[in-house]
């Protein structure tokens, strides 16, 4: 993946998720994703290019460090439940959407019931025929 592709990707996959809202309250060097006044993605560049800061569980965020170089603790997030996500040779599209949609349920799930834009139980699921 190129890395003008990361943000593109990001932007599409965060537009199509229930109730997503983008801003820049950093101003226009970052761009932001919430659902609900709650930060679930964060597009911005750093001096080695562009990255996408998603929130994920502590062990799936070490487990990913550990698996893809391209994947490191959270730019100035909670380095526990944030990770950041660069362009290289292991991160691809897939891995990328998922990594977002992961975020958005994990900020959904923190939200009380009756806010709440998906069933978190049927969200993503593919209905049986």
């Amino acid at each position: 993946m190129r890395p003008s592709q990361l943000h593109e990707l990001a932007r599409s996959v965060a537009d199509q998720l229930p109730s997503s809202q983008w801003s820049q309250p950093f101003g226009p060097e970052s761009e932001v994703y919430k659902v609900k006044r709650k930060v679930f993605i964060i597009l911005t560049e750093i001096a080695t290019g562009p990255i996408v800061v998603v929130k994920a569980e502590p062990e799936d965020a070490a487990a990913l460090r550990l698996q893809y170089p391209e994947i490191t603790p959270g730019y100035h997030m909670n380095k526990r439940h944030w990770i950041s996500l660069a362009t290289g040779t292991s991160n691809h599209p897939g891995l990328i959407q998922e990594l977002i949609t992961d975020s958005y349920r994990l900020v959904v799930a923190g939200l009380p019931r009756a806010l709440r834009p998906i069933d978190l139980d049927t969200f993503g699921t593919t209905p049986q025929t």
